[in-house]
C-alpha cells in the first residue's frame, strides 16, 4: 500500500512539474505565428498561366480568403484585401495588404484565378 501511495504521488509531482512547460510551448507557437497587417507587403503566388497573368492586373484589389474546417467541411471566410503592386518572377505577384489581416497560406481569389499568400523575403 505503501509503494501504491508513493507511485501515485510521484506521477501527481511529475504531472505538475512538466505541465507549466507544455503551457509555455503552446503559447510560442501562437507568437511565431506570422501575420500581415494593412500596409505590409506580401507576394502572391500563382501558377504563371496565361490565365492568371490576364485576369490579374497590376493596382487590382483582391478579396482575401482564409479556409477553414478541414477536409470534411471546408469553409472560406473573407480576411481582408490585397492590391496588385508589380510582378516579382515568373510566378509571383508583389502586393500590399489594404485592409484586414492576411497570414501565408490565405487564399487571394478574384473570379476564376487564386494566388496562395507568401511573405515577402
Amino acid at each position: 500500500m505503501r509503494k501504491i501511495a508513493v507511485a501515485l504521488g510521484m506521477m501527481v509531482l511529475a504531472i505538475m512539474v512538466v505541465a507549466p512547460f507544455t503551457a509555455g510551448a503552446a503559447d510560442k507557437k501562437v507568437k511565431s505565428e506570422v501575420v500581415m497587417k494593412v500596409g505590409n507587403k506580401v507576394h502572391l503566388f500563382h501558377s504563371g498561366t496565361a490565365d492568371v497573368k490576364k485576369e490579374v492586373c497590376l493596382n487590382d484589389v483582391i478579396t482575401v480568403y482564409r479556409e477553414t474546417g478541414g477536409a470534411k467541411n471546408p469553409q472560406s471566410k473573407e480576411v481582408g484585401q490585397v492590391k496588385v503592386l508589380s510582378y516579382a518572377g515568373e510566378h509571383y505577384f508583389e502586393a500590399e495588404v489594404v485592409k484586414g489581416e492576411v497570414r501565408p497560406g490565405d487564399i487571394a481569389k478574384k473570379q476564376t484565378a487564386s494566388c496562395l499568400i507568401q511573405p515577402v523575403k
